[in-house]
């Protein structure tokens, strides 16, 4: 495998992990949502989030080295890690609506 073959499927591989990061996230959260009296739930997410911090961070760091090591693809890599890091703030919003006992479809409804 060259060089740009690696780092371009390393590129794909980090945003397909940033996308399922997210999809799953979204989906235990809103399975918290409409379910909030199953601690379950708060359980498997909170280990999912133990999971994905691990896996993200690796990813991040994955990144991080062939941002300076591959200089012709700075940008690229650049913008892959801005995507992985992208899932924090999403993150720090779904705990912080799950920890303060938010629950948004009871302020949607009228």
């Amino acid at each position: 495998m060259t060089k740009k073959t690696y780092a371009t499927v390393t590129g794909k591989l980090s945003t397909q992990i940033a996308i399922a990061s997210f999809g799953f996230g979204t989906l235990v959260f809103l399975l918290n949502q409409f379910f909030p009296q199953e601690d379950i739930i708060f359980f498997i997410g909170f280990i999912y989030v133990l999971i994905a911090l691990f896996v993200n961070g690796v990813v991040v760091l994955n990144l991080i080295h062939h941002f300076i090591f591959f200089q012709n693809h700075r940008e690229y890599f650049g913008v892959k890690i801005l995507l992985v890091l992208a899932n924090i703030p999403i993150a720090a919003l779904f705990f912080y609506l799950t920890i303060n006992n938010i629950n948004l479809f009871k302020l949607l409804t009228f």
